[in-house]
């Protein structure tokens, strides 16, 4: 009965591909093109990851070059201006300016500036903290804007005009760094050459969630081998636009902050260390920070930054390309920038799937699997391989943990498709966007209570999008099945898990906050 079944589905299977793709298996010239075109994508792709095992490499290979120690210290410490720009932050910029002020250094020395493009109650929560903690003989100063001209970058260039201090310190909202933060890190200066010192970012927040404990990872990821492979080898690393300290000489001798890009600390980086100044990534200081607590935050997040990235892309990428660099520096500068162009050819191949799959049941069957396997290890694998490493590095008594976490881990990534994707081509065809803050909502239940009834960020069409590419990909299993493909299914499983769980918990966590804000409106 089973036998008979199958049979009757595949007649089935074989009278819709002959219905609705007639071409695809009479005209074998089409046939070739888009075949060729589903590898021609998935050989990019393979490209990029590929990468990933290159930066694992470097890692390894440049270990010793990770910085020790300063090789001096200041005889005379240096002026230091903290720098902290917010936008809306009403429920966390309370904690901001309280963490800040705890930081260990000569109070004569050092120069707060809350640099405030707000335009709601934060406002007012932040002129009577500053008001508060400047009463108590904290240096702190309360900036305000009227305008949000250049976002970000064009708070700190408004700083500046009256920042005070030789040496830079940049922190968000919701940062909160060691006391003793300073002191780690202004005596890497006393190396004229240095224009910059990152630390690695860490998360108190990190276990509130499975979702938050993706984004640790992929973080982590980025923290452990992307900047420490860079850092290490000699190539461009970027400063991450907070839980940083920066050469005012040398932001000024970069052209300042400017506002092409939605990623002006990347734009910056490039240009500061394309005029020579050396860059220090301390993987050893942790920072710690709050990570997004919702799906639609989160995709808003990287969004911008895949976004800002091709923009910078398209501004630096010629500059550098003419410069006398070295090739191997060009070579992952163009990796770094472009990176994010993944994302287009995900929805391209997602769209050639079907039919690549049906032409190939009726042509070429399993030969093009001995292309499939390589093709897949270098895409998909790699980015297993990259993330437990990075684990394996940071936690190496508890790192199998985040193995088993793998399919969800992929399943996140692929969810950031369809929002990614969008932003990387409006940054190719220069169609210009805000930037999008990324909502802060406490670690204080309470707080965070407020703060997501009040900055909840609505996801629009986006569910309905990612549900239906779920179906779709969906509908590839049931096609796999039918035709006996049973080596692309666990692939396609993957696409549909991912898609699928982000529009479920888009829309599940839509209507957390839209509770949450009727609520807010009884607790205020």
């Amino acid at each position: 009965m089973f036998e008979i079944a199958s049979s009757g589905l595949r007649g089935w299977m074989e009278d819709l591909v002959a219905g609705v793709l007639p071409s695809v298996y009479q005209i074998s010239s089409f046939d070739w093109v888009l075949v060729g075109l589903y590898l021609a994508t998935m050989v990019v792709l393979s490209c990029y990851g590929l990468h990933r095992y290159q930066l694992v490499y470097l890692y390894h290979k440049h270990k010793r070059n990770t910085p020790g120690e300063p090789e001096g210290r200041f005889e005379k410490l240096p002026r230091v201006t903290v720098q902290l720009p917010i936008y809306n932050e009403q429920y966390v910029v309370e904690q901001l300016l309280e963490s800040i002020c705890r930081l260990d250094y000569p109070r004569d020395l050092l120069q707060i500036q809350l640099l405030d493009d707000s335009t709601d109650e934060t406002q007012q929560v932040a002129r009577a903290a500053c008001r508060r903690l400047a009463e108590l003989g904290h240096p702190v100063e309360y900036l305000h804007r009227n305008h949000r001209t250049g976002y970000k970058a064009g708070a700190l260039q408004a700083g500046l005009a009256t920042a005070r201090g030789e040496l830079i310190a940049i922190f968000d909202a919701d940062f909160s760094p060691d006391a003793d933060f300073l002191y780690k890190t202004i005596h890497y200066f006393t190396d004229p050459k240095v224009g910059m010192v990152q630390g690695r970012w860490t998360y108190r927040n990190r276990n509130h969630s499975l979702l938050t404990r993706i984004q640790a990872i992929l973080l982590d990821g980025h923290f452990v081998f992307e900047h420490g492979a860079r850092s290490r080898s000699g190539r461009f690393f970027n400063f991450n636009g907070t839980a940083g300290v920066l050469r005012r000489t040398t932001i000024e001798d970069a052209g300042g902050w400017q506002f092409e890009t939605l990623t002006e600390d990347t734009d910056l980086s490039y240009r500061a260390q394309l005029r020579g100044w050396k860059f220090l990534y301390l993987p050893q200081l942790e920072v710690p920070s709050e990570l997004p607590v919702d799906m639609t935050s989160f995709q808003a997040q990287q969004a911008r930054w895949a976004k800002g990235l091709i923009q910078t892309a398209k501004k630096i990428l010629p500059l550098l390309l003419r410069s006398n660099l070295p090739l191997k520096v060009k070579a992952e500068a163009c990796f770094h920038l472009t990176g994010n162009i993944s994302y287009p050819l995900m929805v391209v191949l997602s769209i050639l799937l079907l039919p690549a799959i049906v032409v190939r049941y009726y042509h070429w069957s399993g030969q093009l699997l001995y292309l499939d396997i390589p093709l897949f290890l270098g895409t998909f694998s790699s980015l297993s391989t990259f993330y437990v490493l990075s684990q394996k590095e940071l936690y190496p008594r508890r790192w199998r943990r985040a193995a088993l976490m793998l399919p969800a881990l992929m399943a996140v990534g692929i969810g950031l498709t369809l929002t990614n994707a969008r932003a990387v081509m409006e940054a190719l065809l220069g169609i210009a966007s805000p930037f999008q803050r990324t909502a802060k909502y406490s670690t204080d239940q309470s707080r965070a209570q407020l703060a997501r009834g009040k900055y909840r960020v609505r996801g629009g069409w986006l569910p309905t999008a990612h549900l239906a590419a779920g179906s779709y990909f969906g509908f590839c299993i049931l096609c796999c099945l039918l035709i006996g493909n049973w080596a692309t299914m666990p692939f396609l499983m993957v696409f549909v898990m991912g898609y699928y769980f982000t529009g479920v918990l888009m829309l599940v966590q839509s209507r957390q906050s839209r509770l949450a804000s009727r609520a807010r409106g009884l607790l205020e």
